[in-house]
């Protein structure tokens, strides 16, 4: 066996046992002249050389990083051209993951954690991109003429630390510039009661508040996205904003089989003490607001206020609608078949409901946000569980002050839903957003007025109870 440092490229085909299925003959012969004609000959004059090959990918390793991005980005332009006669779902895409490390060689294989870094980059990548961990990052940055969009921090199964992704991909959209308050956020973590790690932060100053927990979270990433970084933003110029990525999601633990109400909310309990709250307000925004209600009932003695933003305390199979259902059921069999799908109609299902007043950039993003926050896997476990919950038993004990806003054409949380809050929660104010998004955009009438109500009310009921 021999130990050296490599840069390592692992390639994979995207949906090859669909493919395979659709058509093993016509796939088969379009990858291997693809083999022939373009990768293999793009590897060699990149300096580099195949380790080993399965039916739908491969490991190469270079001496240079450069040239492994170079081979790799060359590659996927090659593949766009090759395949662009094809409908998006017959088309045959590769993501790319590249890293440097220590690997060991051994005969005609290679081990070792640079190779497991590389495998798992590339299964974050989309489909004809290329991702990068920051260190081949750092080496190619001055000397390769390509934009690679920061992805932040991944958690990365089998990997204990936490990885910086860099992504490189076709007509991707400008990255929104992270505002200046994102440089002061520090990530920190605390480990639940079952021992899950959860990440969570902290930026900026004044009454303290604690975003309740919700899917597609992550702490460093969504400062970039335009859905969630401006509105980051305003709350932590005005507030002291604390936020955490729900087990399952962004730098929290992933891959796990404890996904549960219990779960959830010992998340919340560990991460408020080991920030350090004492009195605060929550502010929930979508399924947040059934554990915004569920940690209140416990703590009241807590909880200063909560705000809700597009809200429901009923999943949509609790709801008992047989319309509610049937979303339910198509909503499943698309993450089942679509998260990281190359096909983009399985993502704008979900974020034509989202934000469905936003441009094609931003939705573009939240497509991205949606890969790298959590996988299929995660998802469905989330999305069964936030389905069938009811907290409208606890919401009626509450006397706690509470403001509910909701968007008026609220595509994923009916504005109904957004009532029921307000006639459930004793002394609750209701106020109607303009607009159909599920998730606010600067620039937008809703996102200024949810702030002009949200911020004073959140002020007026914590500072005067400190």
């Amino acid at each position: 066996m021999e130990r050296r440092l490599a840069a390592v490229l692992v390639a994979d085909m995207v949906g090859y046992s669909r493919l395979i299925e659709r058509d093993e003959i016509n796939t088969l012969n379009r990858q291997k002249q693809h083999r022939r004609e373009l990768i293999d000959p793009e590897i060699e004059r990149n300096r580099g050389r195949i380790v080993k090959t399965t039916g739908d990918g491969m490991i190469a390793e270079f001496a240079s990083a450069r040239d492994a991005a170079r081979c790799a980005i060359d590659i996927q332009i090659g593949m766009a051209g090759r395949e662009e006669s094809h409908d998006a779902d017959n088309r045959i895409q590769y993501r790319v993951g590249i890293n440097i490390g220590d690997v060991i060689f051994d005969g005609d294989d290679m081990f070792g954690d640079g190779v497991n870094v590389a495998a798992r980059l590339e299964s974050l990548a989309e489909p004809g991109g290329v991702c990068i961990s920051d260190i081949v990052h750092q080496t190619i940055s001055d000397g390769l003429n390509e934009t690679f969009r920061d992805l932040g921090s991944q958690r990365i199964k089998n990997i204990s630390r936490p990885i910086r992704v860099w992504q490189w991909a076709m007509n991707q959209p400008k990255q929104l510039e992270s505002p200046v308050l994102s440089q002061g956020q520090k990530v920190r973590f605390c480990s639940s009661e079952d021992g899950t790690q959860i990440a969570w932060a902290r930026v900026g100053e004044g009454a303290p508040v604690l975003r309740a927990p919700h899917w597609m979270s992550h702490l460093e990433y969504e400062w970039n996205n335009p859905l969630f970084g401006p509105f980051i933003n305003r709350f932590a110029k005005a507030t002291a904003y604390h936020r955490f990525d729900q087990r399952g999601n962004g730098l929290s633990d992933r891959h796990i089989t404890n996904i549960s109400i219990a779960a959830i909310r010992q998340d919340m309990e560990a991460v408020v003490a080991a920030a350090g709250l004492d009195r605060f307000a929550l502010f929930a925004a979508s399924q947040g607001a059934g554990f915004a209600v569920d940690y209140a009932a416990r703590y009241p003695e807590k909880v200063t206020c909560i705000v809700f933003l597009g809200g429901y305390l009923r999943g949509s199979l609790a709801r008992k609608c047989p319309e509610q259902e049937k979303f339910y059921n198509l909503s499943r069999q698309m993450i089942e078949d679509g998260w990281g799908s190359p096909n983009p109609i399985y993502r704008h299902f979900f974020t034509s409901g989202f934000a469905p007043d936003c441009d094609a950039g931003t939705l573009s993003m939240f497509d991205e946000l949606q890969r790298v926050a959590t996988d299929t896997g995660d998802a469905l476990r989330l999305f069964d569980m936030l389905s069938n919950f009811d907290f409208k038993d606890q919401a009626e004990g509450l006397r706690v002050p509470t403001l509910v806003l909701h968007a008026r054409g609220d595509r994923r949380a009916p504005v109904e839903e957004g009532r029921l809050i307000a006639r459930t929660i004793p002394g609750a104010e209701f106020i109607e957003l303009p607009g159909n998004n599920h998730m606010l955009t600067e620039g937008m009438p809703d996102f200024d007025q949810f702030f002009e109500h949200a911020l004073p009310f959140i002020r007026a009921h914590t500072l005067q109870q400190s």
